[in-house]
């Protein structure tokens, strides 16, 4: 369950770091080898470049990847590992950084989401995070056997999955495991407890249910923050604090700042991320005349609000933006090009300004956003349930 915030946090930069850049043909530019993306070396390099850099968040793009052109040749399709792997990989090799991979509510089975998402908590110290997806396409239900959803459908599963998530982390208390050697008891059994969870659609027959309780301890911020796009989830699911953060859109960037306001009524208690692609002057050449050296190879159709010019003018638009949202996740159009641009001239430049918060060693994502660790569900009702018998 989403909670307030303890205190109001700066701004907060995240990056996407998916393939090559956010744009289609952005590996036309890339400074390495094509095994790099499937070998470790890429996303070492690239989360370890932005976490120097300042930025708060890494996230990780997830999900089939069509051909960006209208022919069959196979051209301009990026190469990835699954993004839980990726975020997971580039735990152990970061000290500050929150991993945060995008993750389908929809044909991946909520009782490994929720206990792959924990793992990867372990693994960052406390840096992880949730980035939910929810596909419709029918391809992907056809993947995996089950019945194609769509319309409503997907911001239901979106927000059973979260539910059952979040009560599956709660399943085990924070000092279940007792390592008992004289006994031989590694867990107390009287601190694990069952979710029983019924999806929406149970009782139709199209939904699932869950026993629980976990087989992984409970991750180390107790939950996961859970980053939701907007749109997905309703205003009553939003209301209920389904979503930790909504991130949020608009055509252009200067609608972005209204649509942020927007959200945060619709969500409140919630943080508000503000997304944007991202051109940049550099080594010489326009933003404009590198998008259209690009764009001549596969054209970039993008739901978000695009950026194309300057550094000093995304400083400045970003400063707009930090007034109204939370955060801004960047998606930079060439990894390789723009995220040089962005270490040495805008970041420095919003710090110059106070607007970013600085990134603290040994902090977690709850952390960043002002989140206080929330207690078990199980262990709060117990103690309850003890208290009025004694009474």
């Amino acid at each position: 369950m989403s909670a307030a915030f303890t205190t109001a946090p700066r701004g907060f930069l995240a990056l996407e770091l998916d393939g090559d850049g956010a744009h289609p043909a952005a590996w036309r530019k890339a400074r390495h080898a094509p095994a790099e993306l499937l070998d470790g070396t890429r996303v070492r390099a690239t989360v370890l470049a932005a976490e120097s850099a300042g930025f708060h968040v890494a996230t990780f793009a997830d999900g089939s990847l069509p051909a960006a052109s209208s022919d069959a040749g196979g051209r301009d399709i990026p190469g990835r590992l699954n993004a839980l792997q990726r975020a997971a990989f580039a735990g152990p090799v970061t000290g500050s950084i929150v991993l945060v991979p995008e993750v389908d509510t929809v044909y991946t089975e909520p009782f490994h989401i929720s206990t792959q998402l924990a793992s990867l908590d372990y693994v960052s110290g406390g840096r992880a995070g949730w980035l939910v997806a929810a596909s419709d396409k029918v391809a992907d239900a056809a993947a995996v056997g089950r019945s194609h959803v769509s319309g409503e459908g997907l911001g239901r599963e979106a927000a059973d999955s979260v539910e059952v998530s979040r009560r599956l982390w709660d399943s085990w208390e924070d000092d279940a495991v007792i390592r008992d050697v004289a006994t031989g008891r590694y867990i107390d059994v009287d601190k694990l407890h069952y979710v029983d969870f019924k999806s929406v659609d149970f009782e139709t027959g199209a939904g699932y249910s869950v026993k629980g309780p976990s087989i992984i301890p409970r991750p180390l911020q107790g939950q996961l923050p859970v980053l939701v796009p907007a749109g997905l989830l309703n205003a009553d699911q939003l209301s209920a604090g389904a979503a930790d953060a909504v991130l949020v859109s608009a055509p252009t960037p200067q609608l972005l700042a209204g649509e942020a306001a927007e959200a945060r009524a619709a969500a409140p208690g919630a943080a508000i991320i503000a997304e944007l692609d991202v051109v940049l002057d550099a080594r010489g050449q326009s933003a404009a005349g590198r998008l259209a050296e690009l764009d001549a190879h596969s054209p970039w159709q993008s739901s978000r609000a695009r950026f194309v010019g300057s550094a000093a003018e995304l400083t400045r638009l970003l400063a707009s933006v930090l007034e109204t949202a939370d955060g801004v996740r960047l998606h930079p159009a060439v990894l390789d090009v723009d995220l040089e641009e962005l270490a040495q001239l805008v970041l420095p430049a919003l710090r110059r300004r106070g607007l970013l918060a600085t990134p603290q060693p040994g902090s977690t994502f709850r952390d960043l956003l002002g989140l206080q660790r929330p207690a078990s569900r199980y262990a709060a009702a117990t103690i309850s349930a003890s208290s009025a018998a004694d009474h």
